[in-house]
């Protein structure tokens, strides 16, 4: 069999030939064509790099692979690192690890890498995971199908801090009450809990800083017909440590 090819001066020519561009080619060509004639009329490179807002560098880089490969030059080239890393382990681990995999499909690498050892293998855990890893790209190594039956949950009431409906709409005092927690760490080693409530229609708050935010005291608000027109029993819950004095009784009862 006889290969002929053809002269070198045929593929020098071809490389030179005209070509259809990409829009990025065409863009960096607009961009080496604006910055010659900022240079032709009288600034220097970096100037004119800095009005175009681009890199000195690129510029002097696009402007050697035209000259160089010619409209080729100016195409997007691959991004992809020169030197891959190559694994680093014999076929015969990768297949101990396939074996093992197959047999517990729903270990990960941390419990898989007991049974290698085990077996008399010395590999280190995130080798095994590359191992999985490689196994899953090449369609060798194939995960088993999930199990389709869900289990429904009752939905757990909540004890407490029952939310309001969206639309509800507070009318008078008392009707909802905002209340939040946080932290306070004035000097390391103390830790303290601020509890704030407040009365949304009546805007009037309760404030407390306390070492704890659990054991809670309910207290009972009972005849507060003088101020509201009827008898209502509502309870308030308060911080442990939260106490009233008599002279805040009567805002209490406002916002029942």
């Amino acid at each position: 069999m006889r290969v002929v090819g053809l002269p070198r001066a045929f593929y020098r020519i071809a490389r030179r030939l005209p070509l259809e561009m990409s829009s990025k080619g065409q863009e960096r060509r607009r961009w080496l064509s604006a910055w010659q004639a900022l240079r032709e009329g009288g600034l220097k490179s970096g100037e004119a790099s800095e009005r175009l807002a681009l890199s000195r560098s690129s510029l002097y880089r696009w402007q050697r692979r035209l000259a160089q490969e010619g409209p080729r030059g100016l195409e997007e080239r691959s991004r992809k690192p020169r030197r891959r890393r190559s694994p680093t382990w014999s076929p015969e681990l990768a297949q101990a690890v396939l074996r093992v995999r197959e047999q517990y499909p729903r270990w990960g690498k941390d419990k898989l890498v007991v049974l290698l050892r085990r077996a008399g293998w010395s590999v280190s855990t995130s080798m095994v995971g590359r191992i999985l890893s490689r196994l899953k790209a090449r369609g060798v190594l194939r995960e088993p199908p999930r199990s389709g039956i869900a289990v429904r949950r009752r939905p757990r009431r909540r004890p407490y801090a029952v939310r309001k409906p969206k639309a509800y709409q507070a009318q008078a005092p008392g009707d909802l009450v905002e209340i939040d927690t946080v932290d306070v760490r004035p000097i390391p080693g103390v830790i303290l809990k601020q509890f704030t409530a407040r009365d949304v229609v009546s805007r009037w708050d309760v404030l407390g800083v306390h070492r704890q935010a659990i054991g809670p005291q309910r207290l009972e608000a009972r005849n507060c017909s003088h101020l509201t027109g009827k008898t209502r029993t509502r309870r308030i819950l308060f911080a442990s440590s939260l106490i009233l004095s008599p002279n805040h009784r009567n805002q209490a009862c406002l916002l029942l």
